[in-house]
């Protein structure tokens, strides 16, 4: 686990958002939160914030703990996308789900809103 880890920790730092899935993909049995979070935030960088939505839905319903970190970079995968609808849903869901908000889910909430004028 402590390899898988490092390693999709690896692809995150690099943008690898492809590798990182594969890697969890590989390893769906000892699969934990910080995989999760580390494969979602690849996806980030990547600009993949449709995968990095259903990586976070996967967690929620299915794998692992769904958590602040999770959420936060969903959420502000789709502020880089400028997908405000998207990223306000995510905040729906934390609330849905009693996972804490937190600086980095909300301004990236409040980012995703005034890059595409939804301000009102």
């Amino acid at each position: 686990i402590l390899t898988t880890g490092a390693a999709v920790s690896a692809c995150e730092k690099g943008g690898e958002w492809e590798k990182a899935l594969q890697l969890l993909s590989a390893n769906m049995r000892s699969l934990n939160t910080t995989m999760c979070n580390s494969a979602i935030s690849a996806c980030e960088k990547g600009g993949e914030w449709e995968v990095a939505l259903q990586l976070s839905n996967v967690m929620m319903h299915y794998i692992v703990e769904f958590d602040t970190i999770s959420c936060s970079a969903a959420i502000s995968a789709c502020e880089k996308s400028r997908e405000w609808a998207k990223a306000l849903q995510c905040l729906g869901a934390m609330a849905l789900n009693k996972v804490q908000w937190d600086t980095i889910s909300c301004s990236a909430a409040i980012s995703a809103c005034e890059k595409c004028g939804e301000w009102e």
